[in-house]
């Protein structure tokens, strides 16, 4: 893949919160994918050598049957610290490192994070998406912000997850008898549309295959 940088990468929280501010604008979250999706790609990230080190990886999977295309992992210097609300400036780095060394380019990316379910609406999800100007949904495995009622114990129940009187995302229950996931437009994709493609890409486990494989690259395992 080709990308091209949008901005230098910050070092400090509050030229992180300026590019935040500033980006969350460009967010488009109405439908603009292109049909049909041939192809869903999952990002993830482990850290070694004490977090000094960043190892991203990225798996693209055929769909609808998930089945793995094509891999790569890329490692560099860790650069920006641990603080949550800025999970994209310690990471996107790293995978922007290695989804230039596929060739099989997404259709559609599935985030390990948030997507506009973020204080200021501009999550790993949205960050990415815009950067690398393909379609990207946010599936966290822990709220960040805001309150939703309880999800029934059903595959494909959901709750809007509301942060200040607007609906941010959706708490969705990929599988009876475990916690649900948090579901939220990265970029390009609206909430229905990435409620549907995640559903489609956890046919047996809680995480979407995207998630489940890309993480085993990231972590080595």
């Amino acid at each position: 893949m080709k990308i091209s940088q949008r901005h230098a990468w910050p070092l400090t929280v509050e030229e992180a919160i300026a590019i935040q501010q500033q980006l969350r604008g460009e967010i488009i979250t109405s439908d603009q994918l292109k049909e049909p999706v041939q192809y869903v790609a999952g990002v993830d990230m482990g850290f070694e050598a004490a977090g000094t080190i960043s190892r991203a990886a990225v798996a693209v999977l055929s769909f609808p049957d998930l089945q793995l295309q094509e891999s790569a992992i890329a490692r560099r210097p860790t650069s920006f610290p641990y603080v949550p609300g800025f999970l994209s400036f310690r990471e996107i780095p790293a995978v922007l490192d290695a989804l230039e060394k596929i060739s099989t380019v997404p259709d559609l990316i599935l985030c390990d994070g948030q997507g506009i379910a973020h204080p200021r609406r501009l999550g790993i999800a949205c960050h990415l998406g815009l950067i690398v100007d393909i379609p990207t949904i946010g599936v966290a495995k822990s709220l960040l912000i805001g309150k939703h009622q309880e999800v029934p114990d059903s595959r494909g129940s959901w709750q809007p997850l509301i942060n200040r009187g607007e609906t941010i995302g959706a708490v969705l229950r990929t599988r009876v008898g475990t916690k649900p996931l948090y579901v939220s437009s990265g970029h390009r994709v609206s909430l229905p549309t990435a409620i549907d493609y995640v559903l489609r890409c956890t046919p047996k486990y809680r995480l979407p295959e995207t998630t489940r494989i890309a993480d085993k690259l990231a972590s080595g395992k």
